[in-house]
């Protein structure tokens, strides 16, 4: 079994043309937040290239770049692995995206008009689906989009820019405890999207600061049965 972890035909091979050192970057960086490269797992540069069907280099330097940004550790003598992510870097990351996406849910029950209530309906039955049918990839998918779509509402440029900072963040936090999670957390975007319709924006900000909270302490209770 090849180390890195992905079993044959799991990662399509990169079309040569564009930014090939783009493309393998956001490819290894998709592989880690979705999980399919787990924390703490050693990457070897000639199999991930053999996998994404290029040169070592590009490799390399994804690499390179993914230690700069806190996703892979660099170890002297050891090689590349998937970073893990202390209890406390994981808190203080939930809790400024509790900070954000409240303001956001605030100015979406502001500005929002029918059709954005639709698309958050639509996004909200999308998710309820995948729970249901025990996806948890897509309902992880699902998820992200919901609160980008709450985020687009929010008419704020400067909002929508620092969350897509913290936003693959979120992913790779919330996909181990999304299954726990399941049908309530999108009882609560019901919620949400009730308050937003109602153009009530104390009580869009309570559900969204609420149910932020409640990933973050599902989150530290991962591990327990």
């Amino acid at each position: 079994m090849l180390s890195a972890g992905l079993p044959q035909g799991t990662v399509p091979k990169l079309e040569r043309p564009g930014p090939l050192r783009e493309r393998v970057y956001e490819a290894l960086l998709e592989l880690i937040t979705t999980r399919a490269l787990r924390p703490g797992q050693h990457l070897v540069e000639s199999e991930l290239a053999g996998h994404l069907g290029v040169s070592r280099q590009p490799v390399r330097e994804a690499l390179q770049r993914l230690n700069t940004e806190g996703w892979v550790d660099l170890r002297p003598a050891q090689g590349a692995f998937v970073h893990e992510p202390a209890e406390e870097e994981a808190d203080q990351l939930l809790s400024v995206r509790t900070l954000l996406e409240a303001e956001a849910a605030r100015l979406a029950a502001a500005h929002s008009g029918r059709p954005g209530i639709e698309a958050l309906e639509e996004l909200c039955a999308r998710g309820e689906q995948a729970v249901a049918d025990d996806d948890v990839d897509l309902a992880v998918a699902t998820n992200a989009a919901f609160h980008a779509k709450v985020m687009e509402l929010a008419g704020n440029i400067v909002l929508s820019e620092l969350a897509a900072q913290v936003d693959r963040r979120v992913r790779w936090y919330y996909t181990p405890v999304a299954r726990r999670r399941g049908t309530q957390s999108w009882i609560e975007h019901r919620e949400l999207i009730a308050a937003i319709a109602s153009r009530d924006e104390g009580r869009a900000t309570e559900v969204m600061r609420a149910h932020t909270e409640h990933t973050r302490q599902t989150y530290h209770l991962r591990e327990q049965s």
